[in-house]
């Protein structure tokens, strides 16, 4: 059973007998995480089950490909690699195959015209056992929360319920994982430390690249990419790649370079040079002052288009 960890699990690296939340105010990192949650369960053979809001199937397909119809379409300026890899999956295809099933909040838990946190896990047991009599090799179940602040009969026990379901994904060896969506912009700071304490961690978007030494991880308000870590020559091609790929987009872009420990001169060249093809400008936000020190020492502090951002 997998541990709960003190920082967000990426995506991608969810196993069965994960219950994780996702706590977000963007909709352009909520659009990337559940995309790819979606996509790596039909390329995986498993079962998806995306539980909306009220948004019927339709557009929560639109949204999950990009066409912004359930969301706003804000997102990074590509997307990360694991989603441009050569093994595409179709979730048109797979909700034609009910391979990707969509259903809103209301049918599945209000059929009985009320919340019931128990009848609600027993229905998601039900759904489990089906899927693996199917041939299918576990359930991934995504589902929004945002419904239970809406003050249907019974939906004022919608923490209990999510501290039962965690520990059924706790005690019991479930074929199956959930993520459960939380809005920072509905759910107040007493509401979210009680998802963490009925959760087994949090979960965030996959990182662009991590080689142990340097990790890029995508941010989206203003789009582009965090760095942590050291760039040195044995990652500097790799960095210009992932860099490259995001100077696709217009507008600003933003390199937040507040966990870079490390910087040789080539790469503080690449670091300030990435704004230039097709952005409006470049933002090196939470600078750290070793690195301050660095950029003013090659001359690269005031170039044209540049924006710093120091960290105090």
């Amino acid at each position: 059973m997998p541990a709960a960890g003190t920082h967000p699990k990426p995506v991608g690296a969810m196993e069965l007998g994960d219950h994780l939340a996702l706590v977000f105010d963007d909709d352009g990192e909520r659009r990337s995480i559940m995309a790819a949650y979606a996509r790596d369960g039909v390329r995986a053979g498993q079962k998806v089950i995306y539980i909306s809001d009220g948004v019927p199937a339709p557009e929560v397909l639109a949204w999950l490909l990009g066409d912004g119809v359930a969301g706003p379409s804000q997102q990074p300026p590509q997307e990360p690699a694991q989603d441009r890899d050569e093994d595409a999956v179709d979730l048109a295809a797979a909700m034609e195959a009910g391979h990707f099933v969509v259903r809103t909040a209301e049918e599945t838990f209000l059929a009985s015209g009320r919340f019931d946190p128990q009848e609600s896990i027993q229905l998601m047991a039900t759904e489990i056992d089906i899927a693996l009599v199917q041939g299918y090799r576990g359930v991934r179940i995504a589902g929004e929360a945002r419904f239970s602040l809406r003050r249907w009969p019974g939906t004022e026990q919608h923490g209990d319920f999510e501290r039962m379901l965690d520990e059924v994904f706790m005690t019991t060896d479930l074929k199956a994982m959930a993520i459960c969506q939380f809005d920072r912009r509905w759910f107040d700071e007493v509401r979210l430390a009680a998802v963490d304490a009925s959760h087994m961690g949090r979960v965030r978007v996959n990182d662009y690249y991590d080689d142990g030494v340097l990790r890029i991880t995508p941010i989206f308000s203003p789009p582009g990419a965090e760095l942590a870590g050291t760039i040195d020559r044995t990652n500097l091609s790799a960095a210009a790649e992932v860099l490259a790929a995001l100077t696709t987009g217009t507008g600003l872009l933003c390199l937040d370079l507040g966990g870079v420990t490390g910087c040789d001169a080539d790469g503080l060249r690449l670091l300030t040079g990435a704004g230039g093809r097709g952005h409006g400008g470049l933002l090196l936000r939470a600078v750290p002052p070793a690195l301050h020190d660095r950029l003013r020492e090659e001359g690269l502090d005031d170039a044209a288009g540049i924006s710093i951002e120091y960290r105090a």
